[in-house]
């Protein structure tokens, strides 16, 4: 079975790929996603995303894939290992490039092995592992680094030789809530005032706000979303990637996917936050706003978010990276993963033992925050 190189996902169809995995319903690793950003700049020489996607073919068939790529940075991959590249540079040696298993600038777990259903998945899972490595030996880069593999593939990868990196993030979990109010009915009194208050806030200060999937949504209205998006950059730094034609371009490629709530306050919009969803989970994105409205923040990002999930009947809520505040609404603490592969043997060892070391203060942060959840006690 022929393992190819590929640098553009346009000449792979959008059908072949996401037949891969029965069908892939993931939004952030259908064609159309990263195809999209390779299509409408997000990605390539100038933000140091190159992609060097791996496929397998059996004949004719796209049967294996791992969506790669050649990085010359760290941004955008909220794994970080800026300290690893300052200690390569203090050795007199170079980090960058490396190679990164990933989905731009989104941090969402899911399968990082691609593989159709029909096939041995052993055995293609296996040669695309085998696959990346002898590519970075080939390109001499420093690393091999594979970002939110979900459990099966951390397996995988960790069979063949890999160093286990342990995150975390705050996920929601719908136990078949039949309504806002009966999640809220879960919360101790102290933590529900305190929610309520915040959504009563949004509501007297006369904000007005739409929910829209891709069909809904006008050019105008991801025109004023990509302002608002960027905005958020321009405010804490960073670099905006995603253009305002990739969020038209999500909008009408993956109209089913898409959630974007949107805020105005006496006629004009101010706010907007932008999700995507699969049959079973929502994945809050980007936010930005026009001014400062109290409580307006968790109103889009977050209970816009949760209200959503329970009425579709959504089973779970990714709200992104980081931010401890999502713990006293109800998102708990779970592990993520990231894999490693390092050429020089000595850093290899060295960063293996700090993992060892950072996983278990991990272990110690999740378990600390989980006594901060805002659900009720339970009697033993």
């Amino acid at each position: 079975m022929p393992l190819r190189l590929i640098h553009s996902l346009e000449t792979i169809s959008a059908e072949a790929w996401n037949a891969l995995n029965g069908g892939i319903r993931n939004p952030f690793l259908r064609h159309e996603f990263l195809s999209g950003l390779e299509r409408h700049g997000c990605v390539g020489d100038h933000w140091g995303w190159l992609p060097h996607h791996l496929a397998i073919y059996e004949g004719d068939q796209l049967i294996g894939a791992v969506p790669m790529y050649l990085k010359y940075n760290s941004y955008g991959e909220l794994v970080f290992d800026w300290n690893w590249a300052d200690a390569y540079q203090r050795a007199g040696l170079n980090y960058y490039p490396k190679l990164v298993a990933a989905v731009p600038y989104s941090p969402v777990s899911g399968p990082r092995l691609l593989v159709r259903n029909d096939v041995d998945s052993e055995a293609v899972t296996g040669q695309l592992i085998d696959g990346a490595l002898e590519l970075a030996r080939k390109l001499e880069v420093s690393s091999l680094h594979w970002l939110f593999p979900h459990d099966a593939d951390m397996q995988r990868l960790e069979r063949h030789g890999l160093m286990r990196r342990t995150g975390t993030q705050f996920h929601w979990h719908n136990r078949d809530y039949a309504g806002f109010d009966e999640y809220l009915a879960t919360f101790n009194a102290q933590k529900r005032k305190k929610l309520k208050r915040e959504r009563r806030r949004v509501a007297e200060q006369g904000i007005r706000i739409e929910v829209l999937d891709g069909h809904q949504a006008t050019a105008e209205q991801w025109q004023v979303f990509h302002h608002f998006y960027r905005s958020t950059f321009d405010k804490r730094g960073g670099y905006p990637t995603l253009s305002e034609a990739f969020f038209r371009h999500l909008g009408e490629s993956l109209p089913e996917s898409i959630v974007l709530v949107l805020a105005s306050y006496q006629g004009s919009y101010v706010a907007g936050a932008l999700s995507l969803r699969s049959d079973d989970t929502l994945y809050g994105r980007h936010w930005g706003c026009e001014e400062e409205f109290h409580s307006l923040h968790f109103e889009l990002c977050y209970y816009q978010g949760l209200d959503y999930c329970i009425k579709h009947g959504l089973q779970h809520f990714e709200p992104g990276a980081q931010g401890e505040h999502k713990v006293g609404r109800g998102f708990e603490p779970v592990p993520t993963w990231s894999a490693h592969w390092l050429a020089d043997l000595s850093f290899s060892n060295a960063i293996s033992d700090y993992l060892h070391h950072e996983q278990q203060g991990v272990r110690n942060y999740m378990q600390e925050l989980s006594r901060h959840l805002p659900f009720k006690k339970t009697e033993p």
